[in-house]
C-alpha cells in the first residue's frame, strides 16, 4: 500500500512540476502536453492527487506517523523529480519498473 501511495505522490508532484514556468519542460506524451498547456486545472489535479495520497496514508497509519512519512516522501520524491527531470531520466518505463520493484518488496518481504 505504501508503494501505491508513493506512486500517487510521485504523480501529483510530477503534475505540479509540469505546470511550473521556471522548469525546462519537454513533453513526450500527450498527457504531459495537455498538463503544460492547461496549468490551472492541472494544478488542481496535482493537489488533489497529493491530498488523496495523504488521506490514504492516514487511513492505514496514525496521523502523526502519516504526516512524517508524507513529508519525507514529498522531500525525497520532489528532489528526485527536480534533479532528474531536466536530464530526461524520468519516463514511464522507469517509473513503472521502480513501482513494481517496490510493490514486490512490500508484498513479499
Amino acid at each position: 500500500m505504501i508503494a501505491l501511495i508513493s506512486l500517487n505522490i510521485f504523480l501529483g508532484f510530477y503534475v505540479l512540476y509540469n505546470t511550473s514556468k521556471k522548469a525546462t519542460l519537454e513533453s513526450n506524451l500527450q498527457l504531459e502536453k495537455w498538463i503544460q498547456q492547461n496549468p490551472k486545472p492541472s494544478r488542481f489535479i496535482g493537489l488533489a492527487i497529493l491530498a488523496l495520497a495523504y488521506s490514504f496514508l492516514i487511513s492505514i497509519k496514525a496521523i502523526g506517523v502519516s504526516t512524517l512519512i508524507y513529508f519525507i516522501q514529498i522531500m525525497v520524491i520532489g528532489s528526485l523529480i527536480v534533479i532528474l527531470a531536466p536530464l530526461k531520466l524520468i519516463n514511464y518505463k522507469i517509473v513503472l519498473g521502480t513501482f513494481l520493484i517496490a510493490f514486490l518488496f512490500e508484498t513479499l518481504c
